[in-house]
């Protein structure tokens, strides 16, 4: 399986090799002894550039989504990043105004990229009708969900040095959307476990342990109370990691993970998982080093990546206000450029986000200041380096 999307990155770094040496060479050929290539950051980016803009979906989603979209654009805008978007309003909540989820997905497929806010399940939806979420998953492919959670200097935290990777599979388990009411009063719900989805989230877990140099991949699984679900699936990661020598690998049981993520945070490297203990780990995870606002997450499949943030939550309360922190989706925009072989632009906004973070003058309500969301993007805008 192709995991992770490395070639894009290999065929812009390739580019901006040979345009620097063919540089250099010209400049040996005519003999020109004190030339000076002052190929600074600037200069780089300007080489590595694609000649075209990068095209990219974007669903600003519920709640705050859509202020904190545009937060992102304005800080594109500030960055001068070459990128366009190709923007829907998905909504479950709004579903009069929504385009069908067909027609984003066709968007995704066509761009492979995207940047999404946070779609809210209503309590109140169809039965028997997949949640949008799930329904672009399944139709994307989107197996493979990523969270780094790490500590951030300048927020104030219980727990410091944490450095894990949560990978959730992400397109079964219980989130397959198959229950009903065999009698009244009774109601069936069916986890699906697969051998061929459980190896493939394994070895895309191992993986980017090698590519990221990371030490040790743990398990997370119930395969004491559910032998033959949670059973399969570790012995899934038990074959994969076999191939994978140099990797430590561990089993947990999914409670004793969310004590010991609690207690000791640091023990963990990489966290591989079903669906749903995924979901349940990622978001104890990020409240350990400040909350939803601050943690990024992507979905991978074989073709595209969406990068939306690791917590799952609308914060719908807070629509309008002004008070919600965009940390969290400027990060997934980071990441999103990193992607698209746009290094310069996205380091210099990850860094920008971490120079306000770090100096602590500017903060949101969910990091204990009393910044408004025009504030901190404002803070951000002037802390770019061009």
């Amino acid at each position: 399986y192709c995991l992770i999307h490395f070639y894009k990155r290999r065929e812009m770094s390739r580019v901006a090799r040979l345009t620097v040496g063919s540089l250099l060479t010209r400049a040996n050929s005519n003999n020109v002894q004190r030339m000076h290539f002052s190929l600074n950051s600037r200069n780089l980016a300007a080489v590595a550039a694609p000649k075209e803009r990068v095209t990219a979906t974007l669903i600003p989603g519920d709640g705050v989504g859509p202020e904190m979209v545009n937060a992102v654009e304005e800080v594109f805008k500030a960055a001068g990043v070459p990128m366009d978007f190709e923007v829907f309003f998905l909504s479950e909540v709004h579903p009069a105004q929504s385009v069908p989820v067909s027609t984003v997905v066709e968007s995704i497929a066509r761009n492979g990229l995207c940047l999404k806010g946070i779609l809210q399940t209503p309590a109140y939806a169809t039965e028997g009708m997949e949640p949008f979420n799930i329904q672009m998953r399944k139709e994307l492919d989107l197996y493979a969900n990523v969270i780094k959670v790490t500590s951030i200097p300048g927020v104030a935290c219980k727990h410091h040095n944490v450095d894990l990777v949560v990978i959730r599979e992400q397109t079964e388990g219980e989130y397959s959307c198959l229950e009903h009411e065999s009698v009244e009063g009774v109601v069936e719900c069916l986890k699906v476990v697969t051998a061929e989805k459980s190896y493939r989230i394994a070895k895309f877990a191992f993986d980017y342990a090698t590519k990221f140099n990371r030490k040790k991949v743990t398990a997370v699984h119930k395969a004491n109370i559910m032998k033959l679900g949670d059973g399969l699936f570790l012995r899934c990661c038990e074959e994969i990691s076999r191939l994978y020598p140099n990797i430590e690998f561990e089993r947990m049981i999914v409670d004793n993970a969310c004590m010991q993520m609690v207690s000791k945070p640091q023990q963990f490297d990489v966290l591989v998982m079903p669906n749903l203990y995924g979901n349940i780990i990622a978001n104890v995870a990020t409240g350990l080093v400040g909350g939803a606002g601050l943690v990024a997450g992507e979905g991978y499949s074989k073709n595209a990546v969406v990068f939306e943030p690791g917590a799952r939550h609308s914060f719908s309360e807070a629509v309008g206000k002004n008070v919600a922190n965009p940390t969290a989706l400027l990060f997934c925009a980071a990441n999103l450029l990193d992607h698209a072989s746009l290094h310069f632009y996205g380091k210099m906004v990850r860094e920008s986000v971490y120079k306000v973070l770090k100096a602590g003058k500017v903060k949101t309500q969910d990091l204990g200041g009393y910044a408004t969301t025009k504030q901190f993007t404002k803070a951000v805008i002037q802390n770019l380096k061009h």
